[in-house]
Formats: structure tokens, C-alpha cells, sequence
């Protein structure tokens, strides 16, 4: 069922609505992300993917130690890199999201929730395999996938829900 805000357009010193961030996270290239917040949405991805590849990698059987070191160092290489993405993110929402004295305070970052999306996309499209998430809607799959799946629309249902309460000044963003 589509939304009223899935074709409204929206300014770089805005959120970006759950609509353009899934679009952003599904779809890589450079050009099409103006948006710092979805420029680093999607770089988050790509660190998400090469994580896990590299537990792919540590976990296969016949391993040996030296590539479980290897991949061990590689995630902390990339989960530096994930640091960098959500700090990039969270200093975005210092520069540019006012927010009201007294309003809730949420609970995480705008980073670490989209770092959260990002992860769960991942994880939702490894359980269909790369190819079978191709088109334009997923394949049918079983228990594992469907519940990734609504994982992910649930994040997604959230973050909606997190941006509307900062744009009506209900609720505050943490910043460090």
C-alpha cells in the first residue's frame, strides 16, 4: 500500500523519510545519494555486506587459524569503518535537526538506528540469496527469511515513527 510520503521530495537539511533511506539502502552508486544521511545509509550497507562475508569466511569449515585472525581483524577494520559512517550520520542531525528543550530523549542515535536498518537489510537479503532478491519484490521463502523480513519492517515502521516525533518536536535525538 503506498504512502503519502513516498514521492515527496525533501531537502538535504531534512530526514530523509523511510522511503528514500530503503531506497538508498537497496540501490548502490554514488550520483543518486545527495543526502549525507543516505550517502552514508548506503555506505553502511556495503560494511554490513563485507562483515558478512568476512564471518562467511571465519566460519567456513576447514578454516584455519591464521584466516580466523585474519577475518578477525578484517571485522574490526570494517566495524571502525561502520564508527566512522554513524559518527558522519550523527554529526548530520547536530548540524542540522533543532531540537526543543524538554522533548524525550531517544535512545539511540539516529546512526546507530540506521546502522541497525542497514545490518537487518543485510541480513534479510542473505537469507533469500543475492539473486533471488534481484526484482523487485523478494521471492517466497521460508520461516527464517519471513522473519527477517518483518524484522526490517519493523525497524523501518520505527524509524518513521522516530522522525515524525523530531519534526513535531516530541522527541530529541541524542548527540555527542
Amino acid at each position: 500500500m503506498p504512502t503519502e510520503y513516498a514521492q515527496r521530495s525533501f531537502g538535504t537539511e531534512e530526514l530523509p523519510p523511510p522511503a528514500a533511506l530503503l531506497r538508498a539502502i537497496r540501490e548502490p552508486g554514488e550520483s543518486q545519494h545527495r543526502h549525507s544521511v543516505l550517502h552514508a545509509a548506503r555506505k553502511l550497507v556495503d560494511c554490513h555486506e563485507r562483515r558478512q562475508r568476512t564471518l562467511t569466511r571465519a566460519h567456513a569449515p576447514g578454516a584455519s587459524s591464521t584466516s580466523v585472525a585474519a577475518c578477525s581483524q578484517q571485522l574490526e577494520d570494517i566495524d571502525g569503518c561502520r564508527a566512522e559512517w554513524i559518527g558522519r550520520i550523527d554529526a548530520w542531525v547536530a548540524a542540522n535537526v533543532q531540537h526543543r528543550e524538554g522533548a524525550s530523549l531517544h535512545t539511540e542515535t539516529l546512526g546507530a538506528v540506521i546502522d541497525r536498518i542497514a545490518a537487518k537489510w543485510v541480513a534479510a537479503r542473505h537469507t533469500l540469496g543475492d539473486e533471488v532478491t534481484a526484482g523487485p519484490q523478494p521471492a517466497q521463502a521460508g520461516d527464517a527469511a519471513h522473519l527477517q523480513w518483518t524484522r526490517l519492517a519493523e525497524l523501518i515502521d520505527g524509524y518513521q515513527d522516530l522522525i515524525t516525533d523530531v519534526a513535531a518536536h516530541r522527541r530529541r535525538l541524542p548527540v555527542w
